[in-house]
Formats: C-alpha cells, structure tokens, sequence
C-alpha cells in the first residue's frame, strides 16, 4: 500500500476506533440524563464506527510494524446536548473533510481496499450526522428522541431505523448481516 494511503487509513481507524468508545460513553451519559432512545442511538452507531474501524484495519493487513495513529477527535463529556453537537461535528467533518480527501487519495494511489472502505464508511457517516441532529432536537426541547430499531450492516456499517432492507444499498449485505439495537 503506498504511505500516504496507509497512513490515511491509520488515522482514519484511530478517528473510527475513538468515536467507538466516545459514543458507548456518551450513550452511559445519555441513559443517565433519563434519554434512553438517544443512549440507543450512542450504541448503535458505536457499532457502525467499529465496523468501519474493522474495514480500515483490514484494509491495512498487510501493513506491519508499530505506527503514531494521529487522528481528530473530541473530548469533553458535557450534557447530552454537548455529547451530540460534539457528535455532529465530528461526523459531518468526516463528511465533509477528512473522507473526500482520503478518497481522492487512495483513487490517485489506485488502493482499491482503501476506496471500499472509505466508500462505505462516508456512506454511513451521512446518515449518522442526520440522526444525531433529530436527537439532538428533540433533547433540547427537552425530550427523548422518537426512535424504531436502528439496524447497523455488520459489512459496512450502514445504518438505517426500522427494518433491515432485503439487501444492503451499500455493500449489498444480505438482510441477516444487520444487527438490530432496538
């Protein structure tokens, strides 16, 4: 793999692998500020961020050797309303800034793993950016938010509320691929 794909795909894993732990925190915090559907929402989407920090890692298998993983993240546990514009942010700046940067990277370097899973993880972090904004609508107005079964693809990541497609419009998991938070 060329450096400067590698070390891409490192910081990636080091941003999803945090936002991982953060987002099972913020989900504790959530659960005790009496949002237990926003905690719900923390734990799902915790799901989806280490599948995409699997598919980064795997992505890397055959790069060895002890790496300095330099990766954005945010720290702070505040209320849940700080815990989700912190979610936001972090989620709408992989949208719009460190994913298509990345991508254009690894499409110049031709590293069609690091493509796929950039692919799918930008897919996804769409998604999570909106329904963190819905929650974070209805916490400041001082309610929980309204939520059916988050389903998270166990291949990509993909995230969708109520019932799992047939077939992931991402990665075209099969519906047995989903893991239900409900």
């Amino acid at each position: 793999m060329h450096a400067m794909t590698a070390a891409n795909l490192r910081s990636a894993f080091g941003g999803e692998s945090m936002a991982h732990m953060r987002y099972l925190i913020w989900g504790d915090k959530a659960e005790k500020d009496g949002f237990p559907n926003v905690a719900r929402l923390f734990r799902a989407i915790s799901h989806a961020e280490r599948v995409h920090a699997t598919n980064h890692f795997t992505a890397m298998a055959d790069e060895g050797g002890a790496h300095l993983v330099a990766s954005g993240a945010g720290f702070g546990l505040g209320t849940t309303s700080a815990n989700l514009a912190g979610a936001i942010e972090g989620e709408e700046f992989e949208v719009e800034e460190m994913y298509p940067a990345y991508m254009a990277v690894a499409r110049a370097q031709d590293e069609k793993g690091a493509i796929q899973s950039i692919h799918y993880a930008v897919s996804a972090e769409k998604i999570h950016a909106a329904m963190y904004t819905a929650a974070k609508k209805g916490v400041d107005a001082g309610k929980d938010v309204k939520l059916g079964p988050v389903q998270i693809c166990a291949v990509c990541g993909h995230t969708v509320e109520g019932d799992a497609p047939a077939k992931c419009p991402i990665c075209s998991a099969a519906k047995s691929q989903f893991t239900t938070f409900a």
